[in-house]
């Protein structure tokens, strides 16, 4: 992984002596709030429904043990003893005093860690693929690129206040795992038919009240351009985004309102003013960010583990969490592991300062020290040996985190909602356990298959409601909370959005609502191997419609 350099490590100290200068003129009330606010912003710091939270970067989703430990020291001293893992790959401290924030930034940096960029109208902490470096179907790691993107774009003199904040994201395969369709950039790594590397490029997608799929601009950008072709991207939305409504200043509106044709003619002009300058990619610098994310140096294992394939003959739980919690590496005999922060009944992406020792302890232990958080708020351990997995899961499941449910129902996305957030109209979290607890069989979810089930407590999507299989967002109606369903929602590489199919249904209504739709996708599926998605893009919302309404 990437390690600071000197520059690094003295601009995020210089930061943090910067922002306790400003927190002791607010507190002694030098500064009022309102002059106050774009510096907390500038260093992750919202004031929420109850308290300050502190939002801090992971960039693209990876860290070591140390940081985790880190991580979850802050959780215990300054906060409540947990902490939040989002679905930008970050990390949430959701009580921590104003005065102690600028105490926690200056641990954090310690770990090289900081919480820059993580708000404002800005670009945001770049995400990836949690799989990355590991999957055996990725042309390559896809960090090494968010690496590059996070190093131009961090504190961009032309890009520091942008009509909007602005998100991008990488995949290195062709199956998406980063959601690529649906951010502001997404870029997807591809080979042209000469075997060179490039990006697939999409502009303007995103959720919130306006949710759109990203326009594909170029079907193959040469890596050397990667940074040339980012960098006309946001100079022409700089330029056009609006500025006087801040509900149509994303780049996806200027994409929407321009048309894709001009967006692309003006990007495309806008890159031959820069192209071959001092952004071009030289190979020289792609190898050195490369070497940072070299793969560790896996042992000649055999393909088959016996010895692990006899502990999943023994344990039915450890078969369990072996159907859903791992996924193919690239490497005989390893394999890539999900730790499932959706226990039945829990918050879904918590996790107790003692559950992130615990996967520290791990990732030092078996896991080459590395550690992914996913968009899908779930913890990684990307490189695992075969035979390792059965003492992992034993730990793991002592330690209220051997979950078997990725990917199944109970394996929801939820926003902190009307528990913290200022911003929601209705709870997002209690509708998430309550769904789980209705769903705890895991036979039942085994059954059910794959279904991603994502929950907003507002219109602003941070559960990306749009794009989940089943979605529901909370809305407020005259005071009551009201829960509107959507269906077909994907955010794969086959990114579609969700279908509203009627009225909303109060919270005493919205988990049976759920179970509907659920059971009439098992009598109508085609066999047990087609998928909800699947069955719904071929019989389309009818029979979800009829079956939650009624024929009339």
């Amino acid at each position: 992984m990437y390690r600071y350099d000197e520059f690094d490590q003295d601009f995020v100290e210089q930061r943090v002596e910067q922002f306790k200068n400003q927190v002791e003129r607010r507190l002694k009330g030098e500064l009022s709030e309102d002059e106050f606010k774009p510096l907390r912003l500038m260093n992750g710091l919202y004031l929420q429904l109850h308290a300050y939270m502190l939002r801090v970067a992971i960039p693209y989703g990876t860290l070591n043990g140390k940081q985790m430990r880190k991580l979850a020291e802050i959780a215990r001293s300054y906060d409540r003893g947990y902490a939040h893992f989002t679905t930008r790959q970050n990390i949430q401290f959701n009580w921590p005093k104003l005065s102690d924030t600028p105490k926690i930034l200056e641990e954090l940096a310690s770990v090289e860690m900081h919480a820059i960029q993580t708000s404002g109208n800005c670009i945001r902490n770049v995400t990836a693929d949690h799989f990355a470096g590991a999957a055996e179907d990725e042309y390559a790691d896809p960090r090494v690129y968010a690496e590059i993107l996070r190093q131009w774009s961090s504190l961009h003199p032309e890009f520091t206040f942008l009509p909007r904040k602005f998100k991008i994201a990488i995949t290195g395969a062709d199956h998406d795992r980063a959601a690529v369709q649906v951010h502001d950039i997404g870029l997807q790594l591809n080979q042209n038919e000469d075997g060179e590397r490039g990006f697939r490029v999409f502009v303007g997608g995103g959720l919130g009240r306006t949710p759109m799929i990203g326009r594909k601009l170029r079907e193959f950008l040469p890596e050397q351009d990667l940074l040339s072709y980012c960098e006309a991207i946001l100079r022409v939305y700089n330029l056009h985004g609006r500025r006087d409504n801040k509900y149509k200043a994303r780049i996806k509106i200027l994409v929407h309102e321009s048309g894709e044709d001009t967006i692309r003619n003006e990007v495309e002009a806008e890159f031959l003013k820069v192209k071959n300058g001092f952004l071009n990619l030289p190979l020289e610098e792609i190898e050195r960010i490369n070497a940072y994310f070299a793969p560790p140096v896996f042992e000649d294992l055999p393909e088959t583990e016996s010895a692990f394939e006899a502990a999943k003959a023994e344990s039915r739980e450890l078969a369990n969490f072996a159907k859903r919690n791992l996924n193919p590496h690239k490497a005989k005999g390893y394999t890539s592991l999900t730790i499932s922060l959706k226990p039945i009944g829990g918050a879904p992406g918590d996790a107790t300062a003692e559950q992130m020792e615990v996967i520290a302890d791990l990732a030092e232990r078996f896991a080459y020290d590395e550690i992914r958080v996913s968009h899908e708020q779930n913890i990684v351990f990307p490189h695992v040996e075969l035979r390792d997995v059965p003492l992992i899961f034993k730990i793991l499941a002592a330690n209220g985190l051997g979950e078997a449910n990725a990917g199944l129902i109970s394996d929801s996305i939820a926003c902190p909602g009307l528990d913290y957030c200022a911003l929601a109209n209705a709870r997002s979290i209690p509708v998430a356990q309550e769904i789980s607890e209705r769903f705890a069989s895991l036979e039942r979810q085994h059954d059910i298959g794959d279904l991603k089930l994502k929950i907003s407590g507002c219109i602003n999507a941070c559960g990306h409601h749009h794009v989940g299989h089943i979605g529901i967002l909370g809305v407020d109606r005259k005071g009551e909370e009201l829960y509107q369903i959507t269906i077909g929602g994907s955010a794969d590489e086959n990114t579609s959005i969700g279908k509203i199919l009627g009225r909303g249904f109060p919270a005493d209504k919205v988990v049976d609502a759920v179970e509907t739709l659920v059971d009439t996708y098992l009598d109508i599926r085609a066999n047990k191997a087609e998928a909800f998605i699947d069955t719904y893009r071929r019989v389309g919302d009818a029979p979800f419609k009829e079956a939650l309404y009624g024929s009339g």
